[in-house]
């Protein structure tokens, strides 16, 4: 089998969330031999500003591309390169569409010519699909930028004579996010003006590549089992619940994996001290020494909560701001550390914390890999409030460096953190219910009741840096759904 994997990013080459981690560490497990499939994997995706400098390894091929946009012609060409033997990555060059300072916008402004730069992109990538030597069996796409994939392998087996196109499968990372573009975008497609119909792109007068996605592709997935249900509610929809409920039968969750050899606190070059859970001495120097780092006192009798993320509603960034001052302000003996950055009374809102508390608090406004790494292992506990959260990758990095993570229970949240309430022996960190600030506030408060036992903290502690979410483990649900597309 021959899997071909559509992104609009690929870690470490390009990355703005959880989407190129995913599509990275998917790729690399299904081609590595831990899976024993013998699976042969491609990826397609765009090359961006200052990819190829950094990367020397990839190399311009003699394919190049002109693809018909509306009226005009766009030309670009593949680059290429092979990380390992059945992995092989393929980059779109097109400088006037991705050869810029962001993947989809400046200055929190998207880029006005997104359709038409996703658009090169999933045509582009059909292309490829189409002319390999060796053509995918299945053609796995990820999120709006890729949406129109399916529809446009359609539109080539019944108009333009591709007898044999590979079944595709659809996965959501985040339904808020949908590509949602004017009508009259339909023009830059190539596809004729009479597919755009409710059953296909259109909703509410406009075309939506991610719509496309989930009408045309044979599976659909997304990146936990209960996101795949909270979906279905008008809650969690975004407007596209009912499309969904009907697609009900070619729906599925798969939760994310972790890619241990990135997120490994034995063998981690961004930590001061290694650890692992079976000795597991040296996250107090980790702790230690990031307290230093951060500007707080060294203090090993008082517990470290820590965020690392992008400073949203969707993150519940507000209730972190508004429970930790109510904390602090309440007498309660904690630190807090936030690494991140995003809307700007948000990140306001942090740093005027953390003058207000500066012993007990600290706050980097930014991005900083190494030092989410060192946050991670220098952590007691993970606060993550999202209001809602498709998936989540830092509380799985969380439970292997030690970093207990406080949860709301939504998505991925609730797939991934076992609560003392649910089962005490394999309890691995806390969950609570309403997205509130006095819901978050109690289950703070249990984690410091936890701090004060620490035989309890130690068991709840062993028991998240043990559990497995390799992706290893995770990719062979991708293959059993690979499969039984084939079959169909």
């Amino acid at each position: 089998m021959h899997v071909l994997l559509a992104t609009s990013e690929l870690n470490p080459y390009s990355k703005t969330g959880g989407l190129a981690d995913m599509v990275s560490a998917l790729a690399r497990a299904l081609a590595g031999p831990a899976t024993g499939a013998g699976l042969k994997v491609s990826v397609v995706t765009p090359l961006y500003r200052g990819v190829a400098e950094a990367h020397p390894g990839i190399e311009p091929t003699s394919w190049r591309l002109a693809i018909p946009l509306g009226d005009g012609l766009v030309e670009g060409r593949f680059h290429c390169c092979k990380p390992s033997a059945n992995l092989t990555l393929w980059f779109v060059e097109q400088p006037g569409f991705f050869d810029r300072a962001g993947l989809y916008n400046e200055s929190n402004r998207d880029y006005a010519d997104n359709a038409a730069r996703f658009i090169f992109l999933s045509r582009a990538a059909l292309i490829l699909a189409r002319h390999l030597p060796d053509p995918p069996t299945v053609l796995h796409c990820h999120d709006w930028q890729t949406g129109l994939i399916p529809i446009l392998a359609r539109h080539a087996r019944l108009q333009a004579g591709w007898t044999q196109p590979p079944r595709t499968v659809f996965t959501i990372h985040n339904l808020a996010f949908q590509g949602s573009f004017p009508a009259s975008t339909w023009g830059l497609t190539g596809l004729p003006s009479d597919w755009l119909h409710l059953e296909s792109a259109l909703h509410f007068e406009r075309v939506n590549f991610l719509k496309a996605g989930l009408t045309q592709a044979q599976a659909i997935t997304t990146v936990s089992p209960t996101y795949a249900q909270e979906i279905l509610t008008p809650e969690y929809g975004c407007g596209l619940e009912g499309l969904l409920l009907k697609r009900y039968n070619d729906l599925s969750g798969i939760l994310n994996g972790v890619d241990y050899e990135e997120w490994n606190s034995a063998s981690d070059p961004a930590l001061p001290a290694a650890f692992s859970a079976g000795d597991p001495a040296g996250k107090a120097v980790c702790k230690a020494t990031l307290q230093r780092e951060l500007g707080l006192p060294d203090r090993s009798d008082v517990p470290l909560f820590a965020n690392i993320s992008r400073l949203t509603d969707q993150k519940g960034s507000s209730l972190l701001v508004e429970t930790v001052r109510a904390l602090l302000d309440a007498g309660e003996s904690l630190q807090f550390a936030l690494l991140g950055s995003g809307e700007k009374a948000l990140e306001n809102a942090f740093r005027d914390l953390a003058k207000r508390f500066p012993d007990q608090v600290a706050a980097r406004i930014g991005f900083d890999p190494a030092l989410s790494h060192r946050i991670e292992a220098g952590a007691d506990f993970y606060l993550m409030p999202s209001r809602f959260e498709p998936c989540g990758l830092n509380q799985l990095y969380s439970l292997r460096y030690g970093a207990i993570p406080i949860v709301r229970a939504t998505g991925g949240l609730k797939d991934s953190v076992v609560d003392p309430r649910d089962n005490a022996a394999q309890a691995t960190g806390i969950q609570f219910a309403p997205y509130s600030a006095t819901a978050l506030q109690k289950a703070m408060m249990k984690a410091l009741a936890l701090w004060q036992e620490p035989a309890w903290l130690r068991h709840i502690r062993h028991n998240g840096m043990t559990a497995d979410f390799s992706w290893e483990k995770q990719s062979a649900e991708y293959i059993a759904l690979y499969d039984s597309v084939c079959r169909e």
